[in-house]
């Protein structure tokens, strides 16, 4: 099957969330399985820089058996202003190739490319699917735009899709108070390469390069840092943890690079007298994020949309989960591989507690971790139900 993926980011892209990371290992899992792979995207590296200095329309290359076509942002600016990621050469290109393809896979929801390859779709008669990793939403900022987008692209969108893949409960929800009817909305869940955690580093390896001491132990955010992320929550609940709780014993380690709220979020901290226990450590690399999973005693998001990759990042190298329902909830989580809190620094500080203090409650919900990951999200089992979709879509 020739399939084509369209998406504003793609590897190595490294400051744009979990979507282009999900993205990536399905595509290079449908090459591996046989199928012809192109991805469109654009070449912004993060929200400042390009993949590559040059001039060119585009630049393509091949990333583990996926054809990626880099269309070069017509200005940085609108990228690190609005996350607006404009291609002027992407409609033409778009306008010859797209016949060729069997069936198109949008991602993410809100893009201008997506407009301009599902036009083109629609017009030679593919189809194609849309997978909107939790972005259908009009939250955070910019919700007039959003609102302006989806009158004008997003409703047309929705209603050319063939199928709406939705990756929790929630999302599907989401999608049918959008318009989407229920039987053209399919749940899949993100899934994870298990093979890249087959080998992980010794446990104290994060914390001797960032000169954390061995005794404690490691509450970790990472992620964009974000103001939707609730990462102010997170700081509130951790206060509470050390005032409140008497705790001595950790350190928060908030990594990740910033997506506008890390001056906020440090200022934060300082005012309240944590400077000393919470780490900012910006953006780092793979390896380090892995040794940093590794490390940790527990893993916090407190709040997301869609299906975090670093909910399962976590949970491959077998470390507990704890969230709120703030945003979307993922059911399988709370009792199970950690706790879902009530959205107050309290509870949220309980909940973090009753992992760090109890080794048995942690060891049960680390062997679930492993457990979980490798009987429902493996990216295997992931691309054989994606796979079947495709089918069905191409069929009628």
């Amino acid at each position: 099957m020739r399939i084509l993926h369209v998406i504003p980011y793609f590897p190595p892209a490294s400051a744009f969330g979990g979507s282009p990371k999900a993205t990536y290992l399905v595509a290079r899992e449908l090459a591996r399985r046989g199928h012809e792979v192109t991805v469109y995207t654009t070449d912004a590296k993060d929200l400042r820089t390009r993949i590559w200095d040059g001039k060119a329309p585009w630049v393509e290359r091949e990333v583990d058996g996926v054809r990626a076509v880099y269309f070069r942002n017509l200005t940085m600016l609108t990228v690190k202003m609005f996350k607006l990621f404009v291609t002027p050469a992407l409609p033409a290109r778009a306008q010859k190739e797209v016949k060729e393809f069997d069936i198109v896979h949008l991602h993410e929801f809100r893009t201008l490319q997506n407009a301009v390859v599902a036009r083109a779709a629609r017009e030679h008669g593919v189809p194609y699917v849309l997978q909107a990793h939790g972005s259908v939403p009009r939250v955070g900022s910019w919700k007039t735009l959003k609102l302006l987008y989806d009158a004008v692209y997003g409703y047309e969108l929705l209603r050319g899709a063939s199928r709406a893949i939705a990756l929790t409960k929630a999302e599907a929800r989401q999608y049918k108070r959008m318009g989407v009817p229920e039987e053209k909305i399919t749940i899949i869940p993100n899934g994870i390469g298990l093979s890249e955690y087959s080998n992980l580093p010794p446990k104290g390896t994060f914390k001797k390069k960032f000169n954390i001491p061995e005794d404690k132990k490691i509450i970790l955010y990472l992620g964009r840092i974000h103001k939707t992320k609730g990462i102010d929550l997170l700081i509130k609940a951790y206060l509470y943890l050390k005032n409140e709780m008497k705790d001595r014993d950790t350190i928060l380690v908030i990594a990740g690079p910033d997506d506008g709220y890390l001056s906020e979020a440090r200022n934060l901290a300082n005012s309240l007298g944590l400077y000393n226990s919470v780490m900012f450590t910006g953006f780092i690399s793979r390896e380090d994020k892995i040794r940093a999973l590794v490390d940790a005693d527990v893993f916090i998001t407190p709040s997301f949309y869609g299906f975090p990759m670093t909910f399962l990042e976590a949970c491959a190298v077998g470390t507990p989960i704890v969230t709120t329902s703030l945003g979307d909830k993922l059911e399988w989580i709370d009792g199970n591989i950690g706790f879902i809190a009530q959205p107050i620094a309290r509870d949220i500080a309980e909940a973090i507690y009753r992992i760090i203090s109890d080794d048995e409650l942690r060891r049960r919900f680390s062997r679930n971790c492993l457990e979980i990951v490798k009987s429902e999200f493996s990216i295997e089992k992931v691309v054989e139900r994606l796979e079947k979709v495709y089918e069905e879509v191409v069929e009628i």
